[in-house]
């Protein structure tokens, strides 16, 4: 199977690792996500005119038509840098529930303004009771008119204090984990009824929680499809942040490589050290494991292998993600001693990151087990 990526593709991963070397370094980086907004508008717009956020839709909405390779390419060269800016909560899971969902002139322009940079997106999907159960909703929505009035809360929404629209989940019948009865919501982010409690995760990510009081919305689709959309979404994004963490693994093992091969004890460097070589051998292998298994998941997507076989993939993917980041962020702390823990160096920095990325839409325990009942049903 031929691996190799195309010319595109090639010139794609190019231009990010450029802009990360030259313009993004770890002191910007901090800049960055110290500011109210968590991320560089001027970056975004680089990001916007480079095209990078057209990748991910249709050729006649106006997008590059990328799929899931160029997607991967992207996130591993942004993890690489640590970016903070909300590739994946605005373009992935904002502008790809917009893009699944029914066309309309509406949908259309809001995608166009994702595209050019002008509109940020957040989807809240998340409560709190319902830890990664994507179908344990308790918001309601209640019809008024031609549109919909929401009352509930939503947690953990990534981008919500800057998006200018948000998809929210809601329930119009059903109980409370009823796999039937969600729908998807257009929010104005601003509209009137709407609080946010802004909060930072470990990774210095800006998110909030969302309280909804008789919000005015639009139906985006039917109660029939709601979860199913969100689904995709998920599996989509699963697969993003695994290239993202992918990126983020390479940059500490090549730092903690370096630094091995220049601290030295006893007059010689540490990287001398068999046992020191032994573990820096278990990193770099747990690196290639997950390298091996996001290819093969993104060639089963390109493919369009069967969905149960790309489920098993997506889910095997993510459960090596955060069991090989584990490994890899710990032995980088480790191997770099008491300074590995300190705000003033990176390496913590991508720890916490890799970490974020394990809890997103499930950890490797729960992947685990979802992965057992996939494949016992199969």
């Amino acid at each position: 199977m031929n691996f190799d990526f195309s010319e595109e593709q090639q010139m794609l991963k190019d231009s990010v690792a450029r802009f990360v070397q030259d313009e993004y370094d770890f002191e910007a980086r901090n800049k960055v996500v110290a500011n109210e907004s968590g991320y560089s508008q001027e970056n975004w717009q680089k990001f916007a005119e480079l095209g990078w956020l057209s990748i991910p839709f249709a050729e006649a909405l106006g997008g590059f038509g990328g799929g899931a390779t160029d997607t991967m390419v992207v996130m591993e060269e942004l993890g690489k840098g640590l970016v903070a800016e909300p590739f994946a909560a605005s373009v992935l899971m904002f502008g790809g529930l917009l893009q699944a969902s029914a066309q309309n002139d509406e949908r259309d322009a809001l995608i166009g303004g994702v595209i050019d940079g002008s509109i940020q997106g957040a989807v809240a999907y998340a409560e709190a009771q319902s830890r990664f159960e994507l179908q344990d909703v308790l918001c309601r929505a209640e019809a008024d008119g031609e549109g919909y009035r929401l009352n509930g809360e939503k947690s953990l929404v990534l981008n919500a204090m800057s998006a200018d629209k948000i998809i929210v989940s809601a329930r119009v019948s059903g109980e409370q984990n009823d796999e039937q009865g969600i729908a998807l919501f257009l929010v104005d982010a601003k509209v009137e009824g709407i609080s946010k409690t802004a909060l930072r995760t470990m990774d210095a990510q800006l998110v909030a929680n969302l309280k909804l009081d008789n919000v005015a919305a639009t139906a985006l689709c039917g109660a029939g499809e709601g979860l199913g959309l969100l689904k995709q979404m998920r599996q989509q994004v699963i697969v993003a942040l695994s290239a993202e963490a992918l990126g983020i693994m390479e940059k500490l093992n090549a730092t903690t490589l370096e630094y091995c091969k220049t601290r030295k004890q006893f007059g010689v460097a540490i990287g001398s050290f068999q046992a020191l070589q032994h573990r820096m051998v278990d990193t770099f292998m747990a690196y290639e494991q997950c390298k091996s298994l996001l290819y093969r998941t993104v060639c089963s997507i390109e493919q369009g292998e069967d969905n149960n076989d790309i489920e098993k993939n997506v889910l095997a993917l993510k459960v090596m993600v955060g069991k090989a980041g584990k490994l890899i962020g710990g032995e980088a702390i480790q191997l770099h001693g008491g300074m590995g823990m300190t705000d003033e160096l990176d390496v913590g920095h991508y720890v916490r990151r890799l970490l974020t990325i394990n809890a997103a839409f499930g950890d490797a325990d729960y992947q685990q087990q979802r992965f057992a009942e996939v494949s016992l049903a199969s």
